[in-house]
């Protein structure tokens, strides 16, 4: 009898059992929930890094080669436009100064030489084209007398002969006289290359003065006085003496991901910090987008950059160019609109949505997004006030449509939004 009650009992246990996980169903899966909100602003931002440069700046080189013969200058001098900052060894320099103005009085003189042979020459046409005019009528009278029978054929033929020679020395005139002329042509051109040389080796001169293009200061200083500087050719640069920067005006200059690139437009407003002034931001607006991506270092496929100048505004004097830089370019602005955690939006079925919190169950809703401010998203397609699920992240990668969930006991009300 008492092996049957037992039996019963454990019937009854095990129906019992069974009923209560039929109605229990799977368990109830974790999640982060917070409520949907509006914000009263909300603010897009590229972000990127680079370093501080000036707006204007001059690197300087030697375009002759010589030893560094005098230093003017120190690294942080203030220099005014058209200084002499340094000057290259000018012995050869002056020395071709010197032996070309000798050439080109040599050549001068030859000139001169040259045009007193033509102006010569020219009278001696001028004298010969006169006898033989004379000679022509003189010969034209002979022929008259002579027909007529009062001079003989003999002082015609002298005549004749008289003329002939005039004319013989009018073509060596004008022979001669064509003869000067190329001569001086010649001269000339010889002066004139004589002045082009002159003018090359006085600009060689001139070169080893080292001047300011622009005012500013001496940001880099690479040499030092005794050295020998170099010119630049193919292939091959030449030696950079020095960087002068204007300090009045500063840019950022940053690298921006082909991602981002194309959202930022001419005149952005930015924010720039640096780790060498720390808690302290400076304000800025956007001045020059790359028209073209940056070389890449390496062979290697990788995403393109694209340089980026910000310019800062503001008292900057305190600054200096290399200082390492981050920028945050606003890019947009939303105001009064819903934001929720960016890692809420998921993909299902091709579409963008949301898990609303319905009845212990998260359901699925379509949303239309918006910006992007920073771990925040703009979005239409919930009410305020909804409840939604936002992490975590692997919950919500294999969080079914309807599936049940119970809410963290860590959940936050609403999201962060940038402001």
């Amino acid at each position: 009898m008492s092996r049957r009650l037992l039996a019963a009992a454990v019937v009854v246990i095990v129906v019992g059992t069974g009923g209560w996980w039929s109605t229990r169903g799977p368990s109830a899966i974790e999640v982060d929930v917070e409520v949907v909100a509006r914000v009263d602003t909300l603010r897009a931002y590229v972000t990127a890094s680079g370093e501080i440069v000036a707006t204007r700046y001059a690197d300087l080189g030697s375009s002759v080669m010589g030893r560094l013969v005098n230093l003017r200058v120190r690294e942080g001098d203030q220099v005014a436009a058209g200084q002499v900052l340094a000057r290259i060894d000018p012995v050869q320099a002056e020395s071709a100064v010197a032996s070309s103005a000798a050439a080109l009085r040599a050549l001068e003189a030859d000139a001169d030489g040259s045009a007193s042979q033509v102006r010569s020459a020219d009278a001696d046409l001028v004298l010969a084209e006169s006898r033989q005019t004379e000679a022509e009528r003189a010969l034209s009278r002979v022929r008259e007398l002579t027909s007529s029978g009062l001079l003989s054929q003999s002082e015609l033929d002298a005549a004749i002969a008289n003329a002939a020679a005039l004319t013989a020395q009018v073509n060596a005139a004008t022979a001669a006289l064509a003869r000067a002329r190329q001569t001086q042509q010649a001269a000339t051109q010889r002066v004139a290359q004589g002045r082009a040389e002159q003018t090359r080796v006085r600009d060689q001169l001139s070169k080893t003065e080292i001047t300011a293009p622009i005012a500013g200061v001496v940001t880099r200083l690479d040499v030092q006085e005794g050295e020998m500087v170099v010119m630049g050719v193919q292939n091959q640069p030449g030696t950079i003496l020095m960087t002068i920067s204007d300090l009045s005006a500063l840019n950022a200059e940053v690298k921006v991901a082909e991602a981002d690139v194309l959202r930022l437009s001419l005149d952005d407003k930015a924010r720039v910090t640096m780790e060498a002034v720390p808690g302290r931001e400076y304000l800025g607006r956007v001045v020059a987008i790359g028209a073209s991506a940056l070389a890449q270092v390496t062979a290697q496929a990788s995403a393109r950059e694209f340089r980026v100048k910000v310019q800062l505004e503001g008292a900057v004097e305190s600054l200096r160019p290399g200082l390492t830089c981050d920028t945050e370019n606003l890019v947009d602005e939303r105001r009064d609109v819903l934001a929720i955690p960016l890692q809420a939006v998921v993909q299902r079925g091709g579409r963008s949505g949301v898990f609303v919190v319905s009845d212990g169950r998260a359901v699925f809703t379509p949303v239309t997004t918006g910006i992007i401010g920073g771990l925040s998203i703009e979005i239409t397609g919930v009410d305020e006030g909804a409840s939604i699920v936002t992490g975590p992240f692997q919950a919500l990668r294999n969080l079914p449509d309807g599936g049940a969930i119970r809410p963290s006991t860590s959940m936050t009300s609403s999201p962060a939004g940038e402001t």
